[in-house]
């Protein structure tokens, strides 16, 4: 492993040397062999003893810089001005993409934690940023899950599990957040520089710096929307400078269309429901742009109106990326009008349609689509409708509506399979969600519906 350590040479108050803390049995799981040759690193070495002992914890590479990143964030709208690596630790990066352990043991930012993870949260994130990086929306990657052969201790105890994350940074609005609550102009001016190097380089100023964030994530949020994909923890210190999706914790894919819908039990008042993620990430890039005023303009009140003008480009940003997924999605790429596709958001709310199953059976067959409707004639209207707006563009269909999402009852089954050390489902989910778009005729979409005693009602984060 050739590493650049490219964090761990930037000034110590970005973050703490860590080492990992080696657990007593590892066992591989799951390993991402196509990334690893992606990231030029031998599969067959990383299956071996030496390659185990570095994805659990147990041996630091030759060449890494293990470290934990500092960062503050707001949390459900509540400041907490040191968060950091509570239970992760950055090796490096490897061909400009940082490669981390979570689980793999107490950091100087754990807060009395013991830095460790359980299983569950492991394959959770391994299933679900590998089904995003495939549904083509920018993530985080999942390059190895191992069992630790320990038990962690939360509500009661459960297999514990070290996850190998790959990112293209661990940038986050929190960082820049840490920086600012020190009114350290310093560092604050070289994450601004380090951020650019790294995500922007035809940006030039910490406003160019904004304003790139500021797209990538009204576009990232457009995407989420697209596949029905809530979050469920959209805090500062989780939304990415780089546009990537990170730290999947309480996160879920809604199967019946509820535009209010959330899963994470910590949001008893539904901050993070589906509807209001545009609004959060606004929220959250506001909160950024105050980070970055003094070193926008020496004159405050002029900084000021440079971060609202760019701000306030989101709405409008979200919404031309959200109208053009939506139409591609009903097969009408050309389309200037939201109003058909809020007709059928409607009639799905109505009838608690599974959001994934009407898009797929509308690319497929009109008359699975129409028997999905308690009044299919309202649904023939629509259909009718969208026949007058223009030529129906089937392809561009297929290219936008899954047939397959990681539901929560499935993560949920193959999670509880692997704590008994039987990977079966685990594999085969995994497996099915590496081509979503293409239709297995041995596990047809509907059957993935889940029954009414396997609706999961809550999600958690797993710390």
């Amino acid at each position: 492993m050739l590493f650049q350590n490219t964090y761990a040479k930037l000034p110590e108050a970005f973050f703490e040397k860590t080492s990992p803390s080696p657990v007593i049995s590892p066992t591989l799981i799951a390993l991402n062999e196509p990334l690893a040759q992606e990231l030029n690193l031998d599969p067959h070495h990383l299956r071996s003893p030496e390659g185990l002992a570095i994805l659990a914890g147990n041996k630091v590479p030759p060449g890494a810089q293990p470290i934990s990143t500092a960062y503050s964030g707001h949390q459900f709208a509540n400041f907490n001005p040191m968060l950091g690596d509570g239970r992760a630790i950055l090796l490096g990066e490897i061909n400009g993409f940082d490669l981390q352990l979570k689980g793999s043991g107490p950091t100087p930012f754990s807060r009395r934690g013991d830095g460790r993870s359980a299983l569950g949260p492991v394959l959770r994130e391994y299933l679900v940023s590998e089904a995003m990086h495939q549904l083509g929306i920018p993530t985080t990657r999942a390059l190895a899950a191992v069992s630790s052969g320990e038990l962690v201790y939360r509500e009661h105890p459960e297999p514990g599990g070290v996850f190998t994350r790959v990112a293209s940074s661990h940038l986050r609005i929190g960082t820049a957040q840490y920086f600012a609550a020190r009114r350290d102009l310093t560092n604050l001016q070289i994450l601004v520089d380090y951020a650019i190097q790294r995500h922007y380089p035809d940006a030039k100023t910490p406003l160019d710096l904004l304003t790139s964030v500021i797209q990538s994530q009204a576009q990232l949020i457009a995407q989420w929307m697209g596949v029905g994909f809530i979050h469920g923890v959209m805090n500062t210190d989780n939304m990415s400078l780089s546009g990537e999706t990170i730290d999947y914790g309480p996160c879920a894919f809604m199967d019946q269309y509820n535009p209010a819908q959330k899963y994470s039990y910590i949001d008893q008042g539904g901050r993070y429901a589906y509807h209001n993620q545009p609004t959060i990430a606004q929220w959250n890039l506001a909160r950024l742009a105050e980070t970055l005023l003094p070193i926008i303009h020496p004159d405050l009140d002029q900084a000021h109106q440079l971060a609202i003008t760019e701000l306030q480009k989101f709405p409008d940003l979200f919404e031309h990326h959200r109208l053009q997924i939506f139409a591609n999605k009903i097969g009408l790429p050309q389309l200037s009008d939201w109003n058909i596709i809020q007709i059928l958001l409607d009639l799905m709310t109505e009838d608690q349609i599974d959001f994934t199953l009407t898009f797929h059976h509308l690319t497929q067959n009109a008359d699975q689509f129409l028997r999905l409707f308690k009044d299919p004639r309202k649904a023939n209207d629509w259909l009718e409708l969208r026949k007058s707006l223009g030529a129906i563009d089937t392809n561009t269909m297929r290219h936008h509506n899954s047939a397959y999402i990681p539901r929560n009852h499935l993560i949920e089954e193959a999670i509880q399979s692997s704590y008994q050390d039987d990977h079966t489902k685990f594999n085969a989910l995994h497996k099915l969600l590496q081509t979503p778009y293409q239709t297995d005729q041995n596990h047809p979409p509907e059957n993935h519906l889940p029954l009414p005693d396997q609706i999961i009602k809550n999600t958690f984060c797993g710390t």
